[in-house]
């Protein structure tokens, strides 16, 4: 390494360093403090910061970082600010522990609240809430209550099946739980059997296929469950409304198994200068009343058993989670990525 790229590296993490000082001028010396980056919208989890600085007396000073979150954290080196890095998509969570940017936690709340599944054997990672990949149905042309991942390339939908890209994360997440189950070979098969009954290109977004069986465009297709609250809550506007009251929601699952989900989750940084207060913030984010938080705010899936479910996603039925361990998944998110490519999927 240049001593150039060197110095660079360092006065990259000493202006940050700087800019999580700047934000902490306006508490008492020596209070305690948590830094937090992460990639999730600030509107979604700010009530849970909120309340885990009113519960603990600690300001959480968080950092947006909205692409590139492991090359920062991996710049700043030893002298980074961060105690916790937060975000979605188990695929960019596991990305950082595997890059050696994360420490190991023991700690018993946690492996008590998150299932075996969801969480890094290590410790290096914990899931704090999920996302179902769930069917969209039309109320008027489907009768089904009941379908299996499998279903999706029947013959029987046929010019019947709206998704967004199979490149995009959510996809390429499912289709590597397909590899997991099955292996390559027979996921290549069902993904040319699902690219045959598309209705149209896939693209788009996850709301867009509701819109779609609105339209009378596809009759099903597959989305994230917390858009369904944000259509129908109104969160989303007049237009959205209508898009997820034209449409029933089952949770489908793989033959013999569950329901595949996608995550949030967290996991402490290498150098974390705070380390104990950022074990209790992710303690508190496992929490009931923080699961609840969770669920109210963004209409995800509490980690924790027996936590409140917003209504709307309540009414779709229970979630049963796939057991398959989301790290034994992620192992093959480049071969479906492959795959996508291979069978021309979003051509």
């Amino acid at each position: 390494m240049s001593i150039k790229h060197t110095s660079n590296k360092y006065i990259l993490a000493l202006r940050v360093a700087s800019v999580a000082l700047i934000s902490l001028a306006a508490y008492p010396a020596g209070a305690a403090e948590v830094n937090l980056y992460t990639t999730r919208e600030p509107g979604l989890i700010k009530p849970l910061l909120d309340a885990f600085s009113a519960a603990h007396d600690t300001q959480v000073n968080a950092i947006f970082v909205r692409d590139g979150l492991a090359e920062r954290v991996a710049a700043e080196g030893r002298l980074s600010p961060a105690d916790v890095l937060m975000t979605v998509d188990f695929g960019n969570l596991i990305d950082l522990a595997d890059k050696g940017l994360t420490q190991p936690v023991d700690s018993e709340v946690l492996t008590g609240a998150i299932p075996e599944n969801l969480r890094d054997e290590a410790g290096h990672w914990f899931t704090l809430s999920m996302r179902g990949r769930v069917l969209y149905t039309s109320k008027e042309r489907v009768s089904a209550t009941e379908f299996n991942y499998e279903d999706l390339a029947a013959p029987e939908w046929r010019d019947k099946v709206c998704i967004r890209s199979g490149q995009h994360p959510y996809n390429t997440a499912m289709i590597a739980a397909y590899i997991e189950k099955y292996g390559e070979a027979k996921a290549e098969e069902w993904l040319r059997g699902v690219k045959a009954n598309l209705a149209r290109r896939a693209g788009g977004g996850d709301r867009d296929v509701a819109r779609d069986i609105l339209g009378g465009i596809c009759d099903i297709g597959i989305a994230n469950s917390y858009y369904v609250g944000l259509m129908r809550s109104g969160n989303g506007g007049p237009e959205q409304l209508k898009w997820g009251n034209a449409i029933n929601v089952i949770l489908p699952t793989f033959v013999g198994g569950g329901t595949h989900v996608n995550i949030s989750g967290a996991a402490i940084a290498k150098n974390a200068p705070n380390r104990d207060s950022a074990v209790k913030l992710l303690e508190y984010l496992v929490s009931d009343d923080a699961q609840e938080l969770y669920a109210k705010v963004n209409f995800e899936y509490p980690v924790k058993a027996g936590a409140a479910l917003d209504p709307i996603i309540d009414s779709m039925g229970t979630l049963r989670v796939d057991a398959a361990p989301i790290a034994d998944i992620s192992k093959y998110r480049a071969a479906a990525s492959t795959l996508v490519d291979k069978v021309g999927f979003d051509n």
